[in-house]
This record gives C-alpha cells, sequence and structure tokens, in this order.
C-alpha cells in the first residue's frame, strides 16, 4: 500500500513537471517567434532606410550635374515607381535642398554643397561626390606598408581611407574624429590612439589642448590630411578655425604628408589656412582636376596620384 502512495506521488510530481515543461516551451516558442518578427521587422526598416538614402544621395549628386530634373526621367533613372520618387523628393523639399516646380527638382542654391554660406556637416558631405571620394580613399590605402605608423585627420574623403584599410593590415594609426575611430575599430590589426576632447557635431571632430599636444609628440610614417579648399596662391585651407592647431600638429608630426581632396575643392578658398602645396609629398585626387593644378603640383615635385 506505502509502494503504491509512493508510485501514486512520483506520476503525480512527474506529471506536473511535465506540463510546466510544456508550458515553458510554448512560452519559449512564442518569445522566440516575436523575438524572430522583431528582427525581420527591424532589417526591413533598416533596409528601407538605407535605398532611400542611396536614391536621395543619387538624385542630390544627379541635380549637381543638371539644373532640373523631372520626375518622371528620376523614375526611370532609380527603378523605382514616380510615387517612390515623389515621396523622396518631399523629404529632400522638407530639408530646403530641393524645390520642386511643376513636377521637376530644382536643387536649391543655398543648400549646394561646398559653396560659401552653407554650414557644413559631414554626414551630409559624405553623400557629396561620395565614389570619387571612395576611389580616393581606396587608393590612399594602397599607400599604407606593414606596421606603418598614420595620422589620420578628420573628414569625409579620410573617413573612405579609414574604411579601406585591409583587415590584415598590421598598423598604428592616431585619430581625433569619430567617424575615423568608428571606422578603424573595425580593423582588429590596427592599434589606436585616440586623441579626445569637445566634440565639434558639425566635423565629428574632438578638439582639446591635451589632444593637439598628444599628436604635436607623437611620431608617424604617413600622415593623411583633408581639405575644404586649395589654391595655388592662398594655399590649403579648412572650413572651421578649430581644424587648424590638429591639421598643423599632424602635418609636423609625420614623415610623409598625404593631402586627400577630390577635384572640387581646387581653386576654392576657405577662411582658415593651415598649409602650402609645398608642405605635401603626394596629392591624391580624381580625374575631375584641372590641368593648370596638375601641371603646377607635379612642378613643385609633389606625386600626384589620380584615380
Amino acid at each position: 500500500m506505502i509502494n503504491n502512495n509512493h508510485n501514486f506521488h512520483y506520476c503525480f510530481y512527474f506529471y506536473i513537471i511535465l506540463i510546466y515543461y510544456v508550458i515553458f516551451l510554448t512560452i519559449c516558442q512564442y518569445y522566440f517567434l516575436f523575438y524572430l518578427i522583431s528582427v525581420i521587422f527591424i532589417v526591413r526598416i533598416i533596409t528601407k532606410m538605407k535605398k532611400r538614402r542611396e536614391r536621395t544621395t543619387r538624385i542630390i549628386n544627379e541635380l549637381l550635374l543638371e539644373s532640373a530634373i523631372g520626375i518622371h526621367e528620376l523614375s526611370s533613372m532609380l527603378g523605382v515607381s514616380e510615387m517612390t520618387v515623389r515621396r523622396d523628393l518631399k523629404k529632400l523639399e522638407e530639408e530646403n535642398i530641393i524645390r520642386l516646380v511643376h513636377g521637376v527638382a530644382i536643387l536649391n542654391p543655398t543648400s549646394r554643397p561646398g559653396e560659401t554660406g552653407k554650414h557644413y556637416h559631414i554626414t551630409e558631405e559624405e553623400s557629396v561626390r561620395a565614389e570619387e571620394k571612395k576611389r580616393i580613399g581606396r587608393r590612399a590605402a594602397d599607400l599604407l606598408e606593414p606596421n606603418d605608423i598614420i595620422i589620420v585627420d578628420s573628414g569625409s574623403t579620410t573617413n573612405y581611407l579609414a574604411s579601406s584599410i585591409p583587415t590584415d593590415q598590421s598598423i598604428t594609426l592616431l585619430c581625433f574624429a569619430l567617424n575615423i575611430l568608428i571606422e578603424a575599430h573595425r580593423k582588429p590589426k590596427c592599434k589606436i590612439v585616440f586623441a579626445g576632447g569637445y566634440l565639434h557635431e558639425d566635423t565629428l571632430m574632438f578638439e582639446s589642448s591635451e589632444g593637439t599636444s598628444l599628436i604635436k609628440r607623437f611620431r608617424a610614417t604617413k600622415a593623411f590630411i583633408s581639405a575644404s579648399g586649395i589654391d595655388l596662391t592662398l594655399g590649403v585651407t579648412c572650413s572651421n578655425s578649430y581644424e587648424i592647431e590638429a591639421k598643423e600638429a599632424s602635418i609636423q608630426s609625420a614623415k610623409k604628408r598625404i593631402l586627400l581632396a577630390d577635384s572640387s575643392k581646387f581653386g576654392k578658398i576657405r577662411s582658415a589656412y593651415f598649409a602650402d602645396l609645398k608642405d605635401f609629398n603626394t596629392i591624391v585626387t580624381d580625374t575631375g582636376i584641372d590641368a593648370e593644378y596638375a601641371d603646377a603640383i607635379t612642378s613643385m615635385g609633389i606625386e600626384l596620384i589620380v584615380t
């Protein structure tokens, strides 16, 4: 009789545990299903946002070349419906980048990237002449050698250099901009030295006297420098005075100084001077560079790499 009672208790507990286990598995399944649906939903949103950004970037780049483009033409060019193009243009119009006149998109003159009067912001600047900057960044990365010690300046073109560093490249990299730091951190064999300070939101550059002192004490085989304007007489300039000290210190601390600039920067002058052309050993640019500048650069004995 006692054994029967024991068996009954064992069976009872067994079924209770089994029921709890089944309930637990059911809940886990629902949680997993919810998690899976959430991940799919988030991925779809991110993909949609990325595609929209690619479309709007191309629209802006095309409008930089053409004075005006119709919605039907943009629809054929982008391979999407006219409704999708209208939504993209409406967003750009809300941001005061374009104007829509009778179904035709016109770039707002006050928002034209690189023109005087437009407030610089690196996230917008990265989309301007993006293909040229990518080619410049990749070509600059080809100049890297094993165990190089480099300084990478803030900027949109130097960002493409940082992203183009091979993952198996052993280098030491000093930087002082958030976007460069993020790209460098993705390279497993890259040793990072970071000069911090106050973050400037427009350029993502960190600035401080301590950071500048660190750059001055640092010694590098190569420095990759960006610029907003290059003029044969008035030299190499940038848009913000707070950039000057870090750029000057980077140039002074490197054995080889390499200027990365797309062809639109030549012939432009910005308010903050930091170097002369002769301060650089190499200039990497795209095929759009004016012959006058190409001849002047090579006559100075500067290596000109056109990509």
